[in-house]
């Protein structure tokens, strides 16, 4: 049985950790070459060489995905080595956690640089092939914190604010070339960056504490679970959605 992926270029930007990594061994298990952009000091590379092993296609580019150059370069390798490109998962971020009135300038200006720039640079660079292919879908990584602030986390909810309006305003623009896209919003999750997460609040007295996460969405949200979210949104399961902002987050916002 093909997989719901199958015949597709997938380019999963922070693809060698946590969700990311766990959306790129979906994506391959569900058809998908996949292409892995993430630091040169990630995991990617063992990641794309397991992946083949396993009798999948993938392969690795190293990149700061907020960099112009960088960017340009990593889509340009992966793409010769796999394909033209039809599916892009912007999930590449971080975070910042503290007071905001301890928040410097060149903070603010790393996290816009990798959380909402690099979605613009990975986005512009792959839109040309998805539009000679006939068509393509996009998803960025949002989160619950676009619309459900957190004390201490103000630069890092903006960007997801920014993330947002970014996959509604693309949608928009390009329905009419046949492409989508569409942000996955994860609530905590028990990944290395949600635990710092965790203990960075808890630090600063936020109540983040294993009962009100009860409290909040049950339990900690799981990295396969963001990933499956992903793939329906990239599949052609989600043929006429998009714009959207898909919650995996166990009725966090619902309350």
């Amino acid at each position: 049985m093909a997989g719901r992926l199958a015949g597709k270029v997938a380019l999963v930007s922070g693809g060698a950790g946590g969700c990311g990594l766990a959306a790129s061994e979906l994506f391959a298990a569900e058809g998908a070459a996949v292409g892995i952009v993430d630091l040169p000091g990630s995991a990617g590379e063992a990641v794309a060489a397991r992946l083949n092993a396993e009798g999948y296609r993938a392969a690795f580019a190293a990149a700061d995905v907020s960099d112009e150059a960088q960017v340009a370069a990593a889509v340009a390798v992966l793409s010769a080595a796999l394909g033209p490109v039809t599916v892009l998962f912007n999930h590449a971020g971080t975070i910042v956690i503290k007071p905001f009135l301890e928040t410097t300038l060149d903070e603010w200006d790393r996290l816009m640089a990798i959380n909402v720039r690099s979605m613009f640079l990975m986005t512009r660079a792959v839109l040309p092939q998805m539009i000679t292919a006939g068509g393509g879908s996009i998803v960025c990584t949002s989160s619950i914190s676009a619309v459900a602030a957190t004390p201490m986390e103000v630069l890092y909810d903006t960007t997801k604010g920014a993330c947002h309006m970014f996959a509604r305003a693309i949608a928009v623009e390009f329905r009419d070339r046949n492409i989508r896209c569409n942000a996955v919003c994860p609530g905590f999750i028990q990944t290395a960056h949600g635990q710092r997460e965790v203990e960075a609040l808890t630090r600063y007295g936020v109540d983040v504490s294993d009962a009100a996460i009860a409290a909040q969405q049950g339990r900690m949200c799981r990295p396969d679970e963001v990933a499956k979210a992903a793939l329906f949104l990239a599949s052609d399961e989600a043929s006429f959605i998009s714009g959207t902002h898909l919650f995996v987050d166990n009725g966090f916002t619902a309350i």
